[in-house]
């Protein structure tokens, strides 16, 4: 079983950066980025697997940028460009099996993921 740690969140303008950060326990095989806001359901945003195949959400394509590190424990979200939209708490997940997802043209889907952090609070203002 594998623990998942966000950190990074924060408040920021609209037109800024942030970059999140989630440290996992161990070696996980998919890992990705997923949002939700306020009344609306969780959306994927970006996943990335083993050997570095990503798919982004249509919505942050050219402003979110997904990477690991090279022990491929620690996952990060740059995100640029930030629009009050993108705000939302954004939580990481990780899967074990293959990585579908990383294949899905406009991001992650849920069933890929079994375990999920507590998720990191984004608020971008107007």
């Amino acid at each position: 079983q594998v623990q998942l740690v966000e950190s990074g969140g924060g408040s920021v303008q609209a037109g800024g950066s942030l970059r999140l950060s989630c440290a996992a326990s161990g070696y996980t095989y998919c890992m990705a980025w997923f949002r939700q806001a306020p009344g609306k359901e969780r959306e994927g945003v970006t996943v990335i697997d083993t050997r570095g195949r990503t798919s982004y959400a249509d919505s942050v394509k050219g402003r979110f940028t997904i990477s690991k590190d090279n022990a491929k424990t620690t996952l990060y979200l740059q995100m640029n460009t930030l629009k009050p939209e993108d705000t939302a708490m954004y939580y990481c997940a990780a899967g074990y099996g293959t990585c579908y997802s990383a294949y899905e043209p406009n991001g992650p889907v849920e069933a890929d993921f079994g375990y999920w952090g507590q998720g990191t609070q984004v608020t971008v203002s107007s």
